[in-house]
């Protein structure tokens, strides 16, 4: 066992070294491979989770190698207390999104239900019972709480301390990173930021700081002997549904806040991606974490559907596309938490400065992991002074470098190509839109049909065109991809531009970029547009440009971005009950906490007290 062990975690870490372009070749390696591994990390040996490769012709034959050894330790390993790993027959292939071929399979349980597949569960019986009686042994109060075995806020606390120390070791760090790019395509660079930022996350919440988030208040009361006291009381059985795009931040950072609270937790991610948290959990359990405290599932979204309605948790964390976000609300009676899509927008002040900086930063909003961003910049309002630079030109070159080859653009897993060039074909037709750059294939690449492959694109639509109601629907659709409206604005125009933004559904994330603290925060001219005639009147006047604005996660600010949230500050919508945060311990108690009010009230009753009369 030892020495399927090393080798497991060794070919682990040659990962990067056999990840493939389009072309077959295989990709440059920023570092080599080391001796060593994840040595330090489960020593308790290799196992099969959530999938298994298939072609060893896109790993190499030593990767292969590798999962024979996952397969062949399956059935020795149980883990403590009353989890295990499961597994059955009953697969899935995956289609490698570089090249169309089979590369991945993932067990999943399908709605007749009839095995549990390479899930992680208590009990491995039928579906549903497993995972429905599981969620069923955690009570209303929780795992724990603030008044129930508060030790393990001090657990959390350790294991997010270990955790966050593995994630800092380079060799676990860069298996993790070459894990996410090769699901979820996107450059080192970008994949790497999601490792660090949960790293992160996990040396924030080390240490006292899980109970911490636990922290109550108290009031005094009306006589002697009374106090109120307000406690974050867990809702108990919860729920987790992640997508695609951020295979271990999000899921991890979700998951974490809601263990913290003191829930347990079923966690769905992506099938496409969901070997990068089989791992993870993994890392989690060596560090500590009681494999009791969630249940692990691989489904489709209508099995996934049918387990919620019948296990009824408490609280369901959805982070996805808005259609299913509204049918779970509705399915569940309110009882989830959305981080639902964005058309997330920016908006470029009078103040021309920087432009190298400022293009920049709108390449890296729009287009960074191929524009497959819940907060990617899918509009940019640019104030008439910055058609007078070589903002869009600088834009176009920026875009220009982009290539498959090291992932800087990539396969869109949401879209086919058909798709999105269809959606730009329909915007053209708008009086006065025009394409800026991009709105082709890419060009010598192996992507499947299933998934889209389109160079960077910026189309132009005329800010009075783009606000016209047969228009403004077709505008401000999302596409997730590497794709984006740009239009421009007169100083009297940005009441209308404030317009559009108001008439938005989504309000995740917002960039205002200006230093000028008269655009952001003065009072402005309001201007009203008269329907019935071209004419454009002055009626009064109106707040600044953030005071009208909603969204949740706004930057303001010569550097303002819509895309890279980091774990120190909070990142959610705004303007929907309903919206779920992530990061921070505002975020963490919002989601995973509710309030609970306990009054003490021990006496003494007054001397000479006597019944009163009826009231």
């Amino acid at each position: 066992m030892a020495d399927q062990f090393t080798l497991y975690h060794l070919q682990l870490l040659k990962l990067r070294r056999y990840q493939r372009n389009a072309t077959g070749a295989p990709l440059a390696s920023s570092t080599s491979a080391r001796s060593g591994g994840f040595d330090s990390c489960w020593p308790t040996g290799p196992q099969q989770g959530v999938a298994q490769i298939l072609h060893p012709c896109h790993f190499g034959e030593q990767l292969s190698l590798l999962f024979r050894y996952i397969l062949l330790s399956l059935k020795s390993q149980n883990w403590s207390r009353a989890g295990k790993w499961t597994a059955s027959g009953c697969w899935n292939a995956l289609l490698d999104p570089l090249n169309g071929e089979p590369f991945i399979k993932v067990a999943e349980i399908d709605e007749k239900g009839t095995q549990v597949s390479a899930v992680f569960t208590p009990d491995p019986l039928s579906f549903p019972s497993p995972f429905v009686e599981s969620l069923s042994k955690c009570p209303k109060h929780g795992l724990h709480n603030p008044f129930k075995d508060p030790d393990r806020y001090l657990l959390f606390g350790d294991i997010s301390a270990k955790a966050a120390h593995l994630l800092s070791l380079p060799k676990v760090s860069n298996f993790f990173t070459r894990l996410i790019q090769r699901v979820s395509p996107k450059s080192y660079q970008q994949a790497f930021a999601e490792v660090y930022v949960t790293q992160k996350f996990l040396e924030n919440f080390s240490g006292d700081q899980v109970r911490f988030l636990a922290r109550s208040f108290g009031v005094p009361g009306n006589h002697c002997g009374q106090q109120s006291h307000g406690f974050r009381w867990p809702y108990g059985p919860v729920a987790i549904i992640t997508p695609f795009n951020f295979p271990l931040e999000i899921p991890v950072l979700q998951l974490m806040g809601a263990l913290y609270m003191g829930n347990k937790a079923l966690l769905k991610v992506d099938s496409k991606v969901s070997i990068v948290m089989d791992q993870m959990l993994r890392l989690l359990h060596y560090c500590g974490l009681p494999v009791e405290d969630v249940d692990f599932i691989n489904s489709d979204g209508k099995t996934m559907n049918k387990l919620l309605l019948e296990a009824n948790p408490r609280m369901t964390l959805f982070t996805g596309s808005s259609r299913v976000a509204e049918k779970l609300a509705v399915d569940l009676k309110g009882r989830v938490k959305l981080e639902d899509a964005g058309f997330d927008w920016k908006i470029l002040g009078p103040d021309v400065q920087e432009e190298d900086y400022v293009a920049w930063v709108c390449d890296q909003d729009a287009y960074a992991c191929s524009g497959q961003k819940c907060s990617a910049q899918s509009i940019l309002f640019m104030h008439e002074n910055w058609n007078k630079s070589s903002l869009i030109s600088k834009l176009h070159e920026l875009a220009a470098r982009r290539k498959l080859e090291d992932l800087t653009i990539g396969p869109v897993l949401t879209l086919t190509t058909g798709a999105m060039l269809e959606h730009l074909n329909k915007l053209l037709l708008i009086p006065g839109a025009k394409l800026l750059f991009g709105g082709e294939p890419l060009e010598n690449h192996s992507i499947p049909p299933i998934y889209g492959a389109l160079k960077p694109t910026a189309v132009y639509v005329p800010l009075e065109e783009l606000v016209k109601g047969k228009n403004y629907e077709l505008v401000t659709k999302e596409i997730f991809g590497p794709f984006q409206i740009i239009t421009d604005y007169k100083n009297d125009q940005l009441p209308l531009a404030l317009d559009a933004l108001e008439k938005m559904h989504a309000h995740l994330t917002a960039a205002v970029v200006s230093n000028d603290i008269h655009f952001l925060q003065a009072r402005i001219p309001k201007l009203m547009l008269i329907h019935l005639s071209i004419e454009i009147v002055a009626i009064c006047h109106g707040p600044h440009v953030i005071g009208k604005s909603v969204n949740g996660t706004t930057y303001a600010g010569l550097r303002a971005r819509t895309t890279g949230a980091p774990q120190n500050h909070w990142f959610g919508p705004a303007g929907d009950p309903r919206g779920a945060g992530i990061g921070t311990p505002e975020a963490i108690k919002l989601v995973w906490s509710c309030h609970r009010e306990i009054i003490y009230d021990f006496g003494p009753v007054p001397k000479n007290w006597e019944i009163p009369p009826s009231t």
